[in-house]
């Protein structure tokens, strides 16, 4: 984060290829408290089945052990979460175990940089539970003509309700995510990185969409989100959602209707 650090030999990022290596975690226990926790500052209703993106947080250790290591081309800080898609094969229950990997893949060139994959893989029992694919974007020296385009998203109605953020919500979202990224913690810290204020995490905003369909999706799923601008804190957002005929489409919008988020749950 410092400019004159991150310049010296042995931390300066000179890599120019991504590392062909897997992270592991072994035998984790989804507890319960962890749960509950995430569950209440997200908007999902404390059940015996974790909520759908609750595994990110689990998996998110090993994507910054794997974004910090000297091997890894671009810093942590200043690299954008482009897209986010997560399959559930099953629901997983509190009080299992599971096991995750990580690796990243296709570093490509894209409109605006050079994007690349992060993907985990969950495992319980043997058993591929969960699986999920988060873009990342470096900007700077893109291809607008022949770059990734990135995913393209229907548009969806917005206002179907509203939701009020509190100032302390990036704060809440980091003690229990774990990611304390400063662009989302205080106005001071967020200016810093040229934000006027603070801004909700980008997995906080997919999680209350999915918190807001629950009902609706099937234990099999795919939700994928592509992340258009940023939520200040505090701010309200709208939330819509439609039937598609794979399944269902949304948006997070400001009251004007610009897009923060689009998604779409397609049902296996």
């Amino acid at each position: 984060m410092v400019p004159v650090v991150k310049g010296l030999p042995g931390v300066r990022k000179t890599a120019r290829v991504l590392p062909d290596v897997e992270l592991r975690r072994e035998d984790v226990a989804v507890e319960r408290a962890h749960v509950t926790a995430y569950s209440r500052v997200c908007g999902f209703p404390v059940k015996d089945e974790v909520p759908l993106p609750y595994l990110h947080l689990l998996a998110f250790p090993l994507h910054m052990r794997l974004m910090t290591q000297q091997a890894f081309p671009f810093p942590t800080i200043g690299t954008v979460h482009l897209e986010n898609s997560i399959t559930r094969v099953r629901p997983v229950r509190v009080g299992e175990r599971v096991s995750l990997a990580v690796h990243a893949e296709n570093l490509r060139s894209h409109a605006k940089g050079r994007a690349f994959d992060l993907v985990t893989r969950v495992t319980a029992g043997g058993e591929r539970v969960w699986d999920s694919r988060s873009t990342y974007l470096r900007l700077g020296g893109g291809d607008r003509e022949n770059g990734d385009q990135g995913t393209r998203f229907e548009e969806v109605p917005s206002g179907g309700a509203t939701w009020r953020l509190a100032g302390d919500l990036g704060r809440r979202y980091a003690a229990v995510s774990g990611d304390h990224n400063p662009i989302h913690l205080y106005p001071l810290t967020a200016k810093a990185f040229g934000f006027p204020r603070q801004i909700a995490h980008g997995m906080w905003t997919k999680a209350r969409a999915v918190a807001a369909l629950e009902n609706r999706l099937p234990d099999a799923v795919t939700v994928a989100v592509g992340f258009k601008k940023p939520v200040f804190l505090p701010g309200a957002v709208t939330f819509g959602a439609r039937p598609t005929d794979t399944g269902i489409g949304f948006v997070v919008a400001s009251r004007d209707g610009a897009p923060h988020l689009l998604g779409r749950a397609t049902f296996a």
